[in-house]
């Protein structure tokens, strides 16, 4: 056999080696989106503080989605990004790191509690398992625009990325970048959420039978604006760089100060209104993006 006949045939025992090996593909969720966009979806309300979130479920939700959309491969394991303070476990986050192939990564939460640091660890996660070719594939739960890098860097090893949404009931949660970026895109709808997602008992406002109708979502809009221009002015625009990598989502205590404050100026409460409540939201940030 000469060289050329011995060379090959190497190659034809590592094309054989390769056709053996199974794909393996690994799931990437950023949880402040999930939480967020489920609990909208579900109960109108994306603060964490109003819903229980079965995170086992939605986790093995996930897992049997991927087996299936992924027949031919494995999974390597789900990864779960969330914020905590000073990066310390929660109960509920210790509870979801005992489930079986599942990895908690931490970032930060700021005094707004918005999350910091989530978007690098899911880069250098994806970067990292894309360049060592331990995933051929990657479903990737989020909707943030600062994950285009990380899709980029895990395409460019040469691995498939998936973007995973759950549906926004009034226009997108994802941003379109990223959502040109992926290699293809799936929606999980109300049906899909539905089970993993429990409201909280709360105590209901009761209007009064003379009370009088609602305001107009334009008037609840400008409301929002109005209230924006006021905590800008108190907070500067420090406060305002910090807050807008967050939209189209308010962190729980800057939302319940906007909604506290709005039915203080219209005397009446917005608890029953779910449309005016996002109607005020938008007005809110669509002030603050007019300031950039």
């Amino acid at each position: 056999m000469n060289d050329l006949e011995h060379t090959n045939e190497l190659l034809r025992r590592i094309l054989a080696e390769v056709a053996k090996t199974p794909s393996t593909h690994a799931i990437f969720v950023d949880a402040g989106y999930v939480y967020a966009a489920a609990g909208l979806l579900v109960t109108g309300n994306e603060d964490r503080r109003s819903f229980d979130l079965d995170a086992e479920g939605i986790i093995d939700a996930f897992i049997d989605k991927a087996r299936t959309i992924f027949a031919d491969s494995r999974l390597l394991r789900v990864y779960w990004y969330d914020g905590a303070r000073r990066r310390i476990h929660t109960p509920e986050q210790q509870a979801i790191a005992e489930l079986p192939d599942v990895k908690v990564r931490l970032g930060n939460l700021n005094a707004n509690n918005q999350q910091k640091g989530v978007d690098s660890l899911i880069r250098t996660d994806l970067e990292s398992l894309a360049r060592h070719r331990a995933i051929s594939d990657a479903a990737l739960v989020g909707g943030d625009e600062d994950l285009v890098s990380a899709v980029e860097a895990a395409q460019g090893y040469g691995a498939r990325v998936h973007l995973w949404g759950i549906e926004a009931g009034d226009g997108r949660n994802q941003a379109e970048p990223l959502l040109w970026e992926v290699d293809s895109t799936r929606t999980f709808d109300l049906d899909f959420c539905r089970p993993y997602v429990t409201r909280r008992p709360v105590t209901t406002f009761e209007e009064p039978e003379d009370a009088a109708p609602p305001p107009a979502r334009e008037e609840v809009r400008f409301l929002g604006a109005q209230i924006a221009a006021t905590w800008l002015a108190e907070r500067g625009s420090r406060a305002l760089i910090e807050l807008l990598p967050g939209h189209p989502y308010l962190p729980g205590p800057v939302d319940q100060e906007l909604l506290v404050e709005a039915e203080k100026r219209l005397g009446r409460s917005l608890r029953g209104y779910g449309k005016l409540r996002r109607a005020l939201r938008d007005g809110f940030w669509q002030h603050l993006q007019g300031q950039f």
